[in-house]
């Protein structure tokens, strides 16, 4: 068999930031062994005997292949194993979730003992297939959801490339689990804190953007079904869906386990997503979803802009991709509501939207056909018929984050007196997250240098001041992510001690 080819980041989508994965450890939770999960599901008739069987010998194949690996290939797919284990001791063995659970296994299973090692991050895929993967040190490789689905937004986009838009959403499908009344797709690993199974905002709403072009596309019914059921973590609060609620309407979380956390760039893609679905579908559901949103996001995109740059979430800035991701996906958010269609629930006029899709039976997303109609009309109720005005704020921001990106860092010197023979903070006012370096000169000989990559606002850097005191020139510098570079200099008069 080939070797896996490996994969360029596809078009731009990421993530979270890498270096933040939590190492794997063994499951400590009380509950069923993977074998007694198994079991107990086939003998209830949940699954067949052969599903059963399949299982079973991927789960055993995989322990004994971790008895013959040393080193990282024994430490990834060790980990890979516990995280099986320990969904299944918390109870997480439901059908639905075990397709994309032993896949994981077993592709783990086979790149461990055949592959080479990966670099952290690295992407891959494997002969026969479009699923995206990517390796994340600690956790082995794990299907990259939101990579997957901005692969096929990029078949959809080429225009040419149908059958693979098909056959990856034919891979895609049958791994969705049964989640907050809908389906979701769940990633199987530690993160960040996050226990596995969980799931994104930003990776179903970009679920959702695709599989309604592809309906929008092939008119076959499975994809709108799909992204209807794809609704239900976006009407749920966390852990099971991504709905927070809020003064203003709605925060779609970009994890399940984190609905504390309010990062932006998930948060703008999964209205696009919303946006794209309900302009092709005219479902009312998908309009009360985005109108909830949207409220929320014209309330916090201004809070996001520093006037130098981004944040990331509500504690720091962005580091330069996501800034540029931000960027970009305010920029379609812009496009979106500033130039329509209008959304408008299914038969309401709407000049120059698309034409509304047929409804397709689902009893996903909701229970019943008939409970998710009585939803959509209740969330409906809440979301005004007339066409979303057209906000500034998403276009205005994008262009000042992309003007950003050619500004130098305002740096400036805000101390100027210092005790001697203390390890003093030399304040400094910044405008943007920069590397700066702080140069201290006695007439022309240098007695302190030091630099740090710190934020926006008014940090201080150390120096560690002379006894006998005296009067130094100050150097500043100040490069940002991009490599725009500024200085600034000063003088700070020491004490004698």
């Amino acid at each position: 068999m080939a070797a896996p080819a490996a994969l360029a980041a596809p078009r731009g989508l990421e993530l979270a930031p890498l270096g933040r994965p939590v190492h794997a450890r063994a499951a400590a939770h009380r509950g069923p062994a993977v074998s007694a999960a198994l079991a107990s599901l086939q003998r209830s008739g949940a699954i067949t005997q052969p599903t059963y069987s399949g299982y079973l010998a991927a789960y055993l194949a995989a322990a004994h292949s971790l008895t013959r690996l040393s080193g990282t290939r024994r430490a990834e797919l060790g980990a890979v194993i516990a995280n099986v284990q320990a969904i299944a001791a918390a109870g997480g063995f439901i059908p639905s979730r075990l397709p994309a659970l032993f896949l994981t296994l077993e592709r783990n299973r086979q790149w461990w003992t055949t592959e080479p090692l990966p670099s952290p991050g690295e992407r891959v895929s494997f002969p026969q297939s479009l699923l995206v993967w990517q390796y994340y040190p600690g956790q082995g490789i794990e299907i990259q959801w939101l990579g997957t689905f901005g692969e096929a937004n990029g078949y959809y986009l080429s225009g040419h490339e149908n059958n693979s838009l098909r056959q990856l959403l034919g891979e895609v499908l049958p791994l969705a689990t049964k989640r907050a009344g809908g389906i979701a797709w769940e990633y199987m690993f530690k993160f960040d804190g996050g226990l596995p199974p969980w799931t994104s905002g930003l990776s179903q709403g970009t679920a959702l953007q695709v599989l309604a072009r592809a309906f929008s596309r092939f008119k076959q019914a499975e994809y709108l079904s799909a992204a209807q059921q794809a609704l239900g973590i976006f009407q749920i609060p966390p852990p099971e869906g991504v709905r927070v609620a809020t003064p203003a309407g709605a925060l779609y979380a970009e994890y399940t386990y984190a609905p504390g956390d309010r990062i932006l760039n998930g948060f703008i893609q999964s209205l696009v997503g919303l946006y794209d679905y309900t302009s092709i579908t005219k479902d009312p559901l998908g309009l009360a979803l985005f109108e909830a949103g949207d409220a929320e996001a014209r309330t916090l995109v201004p809070q996001y802009n520093t006037g130098g740059w981004s944040l990331y979430d509500q504690y720091g800035e962005s580091d330069l991709s996501y800034h540029e991701l931000l960027t970009e996906f305010l920029q379609h958010l812009c496009e979106r509501t500033r130039k329509g269609p209008p959304l408008t629930p299914a038969g309401t006029p709407s000049t120059g939207a698309p034409e509304a899709a047929p409804a397709a039976a689902s009893t996903g997303a909701g229970g019943t056909a008939a409970a998710r109609a009585a939803r959509a009309v209740a969330l409906a109720a809440q979301a005004a018929t007339q066409p979303i005005a057209a906000d500034a704020i998403y276009c205005t921001t994008a262009q000042q984050f992309g003007t950003d990106l050619h500004t130098p860092p305002v740096v400036t010197l805000l101390t100027n007196k210092l005790s001697g023979g203390t390890r003093a903070g030399v304040e400094i006012s910044l405008s943007k997250i920069s590397t700066v370096e702080l140069t201290v000169r006695q007439g022309s000989r240098v007695v302190w240098s030091n630099s740090a990559t710190v934020e926006h606002g008014d940090p201080k850097l150390l120096w560690l001041t002379p006894s006998g005191g005296g009067s130094f020139s100050v150097t500043l510098s100040a490069r940002d992510l991009v490599g725009n570079f500024s200085t600034a200099v000063g003088t700070i008069v020491v004490s004698h001690r």
